[in-house]
């Protein structure tokens, strides 16, 4: 199976992520997050706090799916 990467922005209670995950080709990110068990891979990851502070930049991090409280495309995004 094919995986394509989509950006996405996650918020968690304390951050917001900017990042990539591997969807399996014609997936949503809905499927893919009623797939995930604990964590969820995000590459390419920005974190930021809610005041828009960048903390952290790494290749690769793992985030607990406990954490997240909202997940979309980063292209769903409407920035003025």
């Amino acid at each position: 199976m094919s995986s394509d990467k989509t950006e996405v922005i996650i918020l968690t209670r304390q951050f917001r992520i900017e990042g990539e995950i591997a969807l399996i080709q014609g997936a949503r990110i809905t499927d893919f997050v009623n797939e995930a068990k604990n964590f969820i891979a995000i590459t390419s990851a920005r974190v930021f706090t809610h005041e828009g502070r960048e903390v952290l930049a790494a290749d690769f991090i793992n985030l607990q799916m406990h954490e997240i409280t909202l997940i979309l495309p980063a292209d769903a995004l409407h920035r003025d």
